[in-house]
């Protein structure tokens, strides 16, 4: 049992293997027959990620100027603060001297806050704004490659079209094989020769010129030297 229980598990094992090796292979296939139309999905994907960084940098900006304004505001009203309790000591108020002194302390403290929360502010702003730089060059060189693959990819169409009507079998292969298949083909009149030599062969009618060729008897047939003889006398 237990072998039978490992047979079976190595054949499990063995499908899904094949099964996510078929999965794979199909992935590549669907991802090399729409290249571009990915290109352009992540292009566009980019560049919603690249708003939306955007807009939180904007955001960031937004609060790092509204803390400076908050520091500002309260700097001057520390600065006025003093100077009413430098006044206020000088009248002999030192009750409203000290609430004077209280107020300007309350406002130190939050000075101290609203300058810790703009130092944060734009060392992020700093750093989101390089990403955002950034992920703009790599748009622009993302859009520029996919103007570079649409051309390979229309390049290749046009070479795969050419291939489709020039190799395999194209006419041209169609129309060398006829020709070469009607060039092999037998003479008919050479053909035709032959049958008559085998014809003579068979009733014996050549033997006498055969006989005349080899210089045993006159020959029937006119000959070159023949002709040259009588043009000579």
């Amino acid at each position: 049992m237990n072998d039978v229980h490992e047979l079976e598990t190595q054949m499990f094992n063995t499908l899904k293997t094949l099964i996510a090796g078929s999965s794979a292979r199909a992935e590549e296939t669907v991802r090399d027959a729409y290249a571009i139309e990915l290109i352009d999905q992540k292009i566009r994907e980019a560049g919603d990620n690249l708003k939306a960084a955007k807009v939180g940098l904007a955001s960031l900006m937004q609060r790092e100027r509204n803390e400076a304004r908050q520091i500002e505001t309260l700097e001057g009203r520390v600065a006025d603060l003093m100077n009413r309790a430098r006044e206020a000591l000088n009248g002999d108020r030192d009750d409203l001297a000290r609430q004077a002194a209280q107020a300007v302390a309350d406002l130190e403290n939050e000075l101290t806050l609203r300058r810790t929360t703009q130092s944060r502010l734009e060392t992020r702003i700093l750093q989101l704004r390089q990403s955002v730089e950034t992920a703009h060059r790599r748009i622009i060189d993302l859009k520029q490659g996919a103007v570079t693959a649409r051309a390979m990819r229309r390049e290749q169409g046009i070479q795969r079209k050419v291939n489709r009507h020039i190799g395999g079998d194209s006419p041209f292969e169609e129309a060398e094989a006829l020709i070469a298949r009607v060039m092999g083909e037998d003479d008919p009149f050479e053909q035709g020769e032959i049958m008559q030599e085998i014809d003579a062969g068979l009733d014996h009618s050549d033997v006498a010129d055969r006989m005349a060729d080899a210089g045993f008897g006159a020959s029937d047939k006119a000959t070159a030297a023949q002709v040259l003889d009588r043009l000579k006398a």
